[in-house]
């Protein structure tokens, strides 16, 4: 007898896809912990104007033009450091553009408390990549030299000569987007089971301090394939990819409220945050209209639009009366914000240049609360924004 599908009962598997709609490969490391996969699937429907004698629809022609829609979202998890980068890679991947650049570790030689980190050998960093100590995520804003870096801001627990960092993974831009595969596998096997090919994130947000982070990414896909109407050459597949066998899949959620957030035009850290999102659109357009096929047949991004928004408690110290005269004189500072506290479920994003909009007050509870509205940050070439895991 059949039995009704339980909302919980899916696993979803992401993989970074060589050419636009080539469905991934996938092995059990590529699980994510989603929370809810949205997919719109329809045909651009236009009026038929023949006339045939009577008011009834007479219906549409097969092959039309069609477009899918969807929205993913998860939460910050922890993630196996042994690994090239977190489960949800592909998806930051494909958000930004850059192929992701990994920091191996290294040897601390000093460090001081303006931010100028030193090794004991060659670190091979490059600005913008981040580096990991002790539950903390640091970006590299410029090279000293082969053996010295200066970081955005300092460690809080300034580590000491001899100190091992750990491996850090780096998100960076690219002019050009890559595209995705997300794999909605249900159970019972007899379900019908999904794979979205050819997904292009055209929008990626960060949200900051609510009751866990959270990442929401939403886009356009090239099709969406189901073990119900499968047909050999959708993908381009000869069959339906199978799930891989379920490996241990135990990790862990990082609570909303831990983290840091360093701002200013010399970075102050902040205990006053209230919530915060940082959003990024690619303004991604699908090359959806021309003759000869009913399904996109690559995707371009426009204009790449990255904001900050974010609301403080106002203070009448020298750091957040400085966010106000930065507001007010167009001044750029830099925003980071860090989630989580623990190795390896530490995840940052940075924004060198932002310009802050000039904050609206709220004094509607029994302290003021500024609230910056979302403010855009700008760069030189493809470098607004930088996002870590460590």
């Amino acid at each position: 007898m059949s039995s009704y599908v339980l909302s919980n009962a899916n696993r979803f598997y992401t993989a970074l896809e060589s050419s636009y709609g080539m469905v991934g490969g996938i092995v059990a490391a590529n699980r994510i912990p989603a929370l809810k996969l949205m997919v719109t699937h329809q045909r651009e429907t236009a009026d038929r104007k023949d006339k045939t004698g009577s008011r009834t629809f007479p219906g549409l022609p097969n092959g039309g033009r069609r477009r899918t829609d969807f929205e993913l979202r998860t939460y910050l998890t922890s993630w196996d450091k042994a690994q090239a980068g977190p489960g949800y890679g592909p998806l930051f991947q494909a958000a930004l553009g850059a192929a992701p650049g990994r920091f191996g570790g290294g040897t601390v030689g000093s460090s001081a408390s303006d931010g100028r980190l030193s090794f004991t050998a060659a670190h091979g960093l490059s600005a913008g990549h981040a580096v990991a100590s002790g539950g903390e995520i640091r970006f590299v804003s410029a090279i000293v030299d082969a053996t010295t870096v200066q970081m955005n801001a300092p460690f809080t627990v300034l580590p000491t000569a001899g100190t091992i960092l750990g491996a850090a993974v780096t998100y960076g831009l690219a002019t050009e987007l890559p595209s995705v595969s997300v794999f909605d596998y249900w159970s019972p096997a007899t379900a019908v089971q999904r794979v979205l090919c050819g997904a292009a994130i055209d929008q990626l947000e960060m949200v900051i301090n609510g009751d866990y982070h959270e990442f929401y990414f939403s886009g356009q896909a090239q099709d969406v394939l189901d073990t119900s109407s499968f047909a050999p050459g959708g993908g381009p597949l000869q069959s339906f990819p199978a799930e891989p066998a379920l490996d241990a899949f135990d990790y862990s959620i990082v609570p909303g409220n831990m983290g840091q957030a360093w701002l200013g035009t010399s970075p102050a850290q902040f205990f006053t945050i209230t919530n915060a999102s940082v959003l990024v659109k690619n303004a991604l357009d699908t090359r959806a209209r021309e003759f000869g096929s009913s399904l996109p047949r690559a995707v371009s991004a426009g204009q790449r639009t990255v904001t900050a928004a974010f609301h403080l408690y106002g203070l009448d110290d020298e750091a957040t009366t400085g966010l106000y005269q930065a507001a007010r004189q167009q001044s750029p500072i830099t925003v980071m914000f860090q989630l989580g506290e623990l190795e390896g479920q530490v995840m940052a994003v940075h924004l060198k240049s932002v310009i802050p909009e000039v904050p609206e007050f709220d004094d509607s509870e029994n302290r003021l609360q500024w609230k910056f509205r979302a403010s855009r940050a700008q760069g030189t070439v493809d470098d607004e924004v930088a996002v870590a895991f460590g």
